[in-house]
C-alpha cells in the first residue's frame, strides 16, 4: 500500500519531541553558519532560547531565512528532517514567560524571562524534506 502525503507528514512529527538538538543554519553575508542548538517543539510550535549576544542572533536579525536539521535514527538506519523556516525574534512577554516555564536549563543562563541577555525565536516552518531512515529517496512538502 502506497504512503499517503498524510502519513509523510504524521511520520515526520512523530520525530520531534519536547526538546531535542538540530543542526540551525543561518546566514552571514553569502556563508552558512551551522551550529547545534535545542529546539523545543510545544503547542505543535518550534522554539529556541539563545543568548541576545550571540552571532546567531545577529545573522537572523539581519536574514531570518534559516535551516535546521535534525537525524533521526533507527537501530541500523539513519536518516534526517530539513526544514526550510523563518526565524522571527519574540518579544511578547507572556509567550517568553511560557517557554522560559517549560524549559528545563532556562535558570542555568538567564534569571528571568524578561533578561536582556535572553532571547526567544520562533521557528516557522516552510518546507520539509524528509529520508526516512533505511531508504535512500528523500521526499518533500511544503507547509506554507
Amino acid at each position: 500500500m502506497a504512503r499517503t502525503d498524510e502519513d509523510v507528514r504524521k511520520e515526520v512529527w512523530s520525530h520531534f519531541k519536547d526538546m531535542q538538538v538540530v543542526f540551525l543554519a543561518t546566514v552571514e553575508g553569502d556563508l552558512p553558519k551551522v551550529r547545534p542548538v535545542t529546539l523545543l517543539h510545544l503547542d505543535r510550535k518550534m522554539w529556541v532560547t539563545t543568548g541576545s549576544g550571540d552571532n546567531k542572533v545577529r545573522q537572523i536579525k539581519a536574514n531570518s531565512n534559516i535551516e535546521f536539521c535534525l537525524l533521526v535514527k533507527t537501530d541500523e538506519n539513519s536518516g534526517y528532517v530539513r526544514c526550510v523556516a523563518e526565524a522571527e525574534i519574540v518579544s511578547d512577554a507572556a509567550t517568553r514567560t511560557m517557554i522560559a516555564d517549560n524549559t528545563p536549563f532556562f535558570k542555568e543562563f538567564w534569571k528571568t524571562a524578561d533578561d536582556p541577555g535572553f532571547t526567544l525565536l520562533r521557528i516557522h516552518p516552510k518546507e520539509i524534506e524528509y529520508l526516512r531512515p533505511g531508504i535512500l529517496k528523500a521526499e518533500r512538502f511544503s507547509l506554507v
